[in-house]
């Protein structure tokens, strides 16, 4: 005879208990998951839960240091061209001009 949903609920809740086994959600916004879906395909892995394990597996597997790089956050360069600069600045003194200083603005020259 098969088993009532809460039969294997229970089933289920013992064998999560024996394992110590823990739930692991988070929230992702929709380019993380891409990535994350398209890893899935590159290697016909169908569960998410499958791919994130094996990620955090195998990236545990590397090391310290060789996981370093898996699990740095990516940063973008920021790179502000002459035009930017030089507009920024023509503000910054128009700015200055409308606005007298005070006693203990601080004024930083800009580095070139």
């Amino acid at each position: 005879m098969p088993q009532s949903q809460q039969e294997r609920d229970a089933k289920a809740e013992a064998k999560r208990k024996k394992w110590d086994e823990k739930e692991l959600r988070h929230r992702v916004r929709a380019g993380l998951n891409a990535k994350l879906a398209e890893l899935m395909a590159w290697h016909g892995i169908t569960e998410q839960a499958e791919a994130v394990q094996l990620l955090i597996l195998n990236a545990h597997a590397l090391g310290p240091e060789a996981s370093a790089t898996a699990i740095a956050l990516p940063r973008h360069e920021v790179h502000i061209t002459e035009n930017v600069a030089r507009n920024f600045h023509q503000k910054s003194i128009a700015q200055i001009q409308r606005q007298p200083i005070e006693e203990g603005d601080q004024i930083i020259a800009p580095t070139h």
